[in-house]
């Protein structure tokens, strides 16, 4: 049950965000501060670090709560579902988990066009698939004895991410037009070699 607090967290968090992602597309995100943020939205820097522990925390938002909702989908897939299958079901998950599409869509083009942020990106994602590694094997069967590793779980792991990656960046260079899944089954069918 969402509690009267919780509403008011999710109002105050949407207001924030609102802000930040106006003044970045505005002004660029380097160039935007904290205290600009604060400011526009109402509240000291103080309340917005309650909510936000980092300037690219309003744009990549809590990693380690959707790195955990996207193991704990894949985990949680029916056993007779593949491995590939189980990870796209994941990334479908944790998409829009905290984001309408259309903000997805606003914070992937400035992840993308800001280097700072997509190095953050880059550093989640490789933090996202160790995680998953160990999921990936128990799926497969093998073991996750580290003297013996399986390099199948691995590769799956970093390709399914590799064409996540991809199929995002297109999906946003494109504005949006183009379907974001769709991209992402070309993009595994290419290195499975499904055409």
């Amino acid at each position: 049950m969402t509690t009267l607090w919780d509403r008011s967290r999710q109002v105050a968090v949407q207001a924030i965000l609102d802000t930040a992602v106006r003044l970045f597309a505005e002004q660029g995100y380097e160039q935007t501060t904290i205290a600009q943020i604060a400011r526009e939205a109402g509240i000291s820097q103080r309340s917005l670090f309650r909510y936000f522990g980092t300037k690219e925390d309003l744009v990549c938002g809590d990693q380690e709560a959707l790195g955990e909702l996207l193991r704990r989908t894949v985990e949680q897939q029916p056993a007779e579902v593949s491995a590939w299958d189980a990870l796209r079901a994941g990334f479908e998950v944790i998409l829009t988990a905290n984001h309408t599409p259309e903000r997805v869509l606003e914070l992937s083009r400035l992840i993308f066009a800001t280097p700072s942020l997509h190095a953050r990106y880059i550093e989640k994602r490789l933090r996202w698939q160790t995680e998953l590694v160990p999921v990936i094997q128990a799926r497969l069967g093998t073991t996750t004895d580290p003297s013996s590793p399986d390099p199948r779980a691995k590769a799956i792991v970093a390709t399914a991410f590799a064409c996540v990656d991809t199929a995002t960046e297109l999906w946003a260079g494109h504005d949006g037009r183009l379907d974001l899944a769709d991209l992402y089954d070309q993009c595994l069918a290419a290195v499975r070699g499904e055409d």
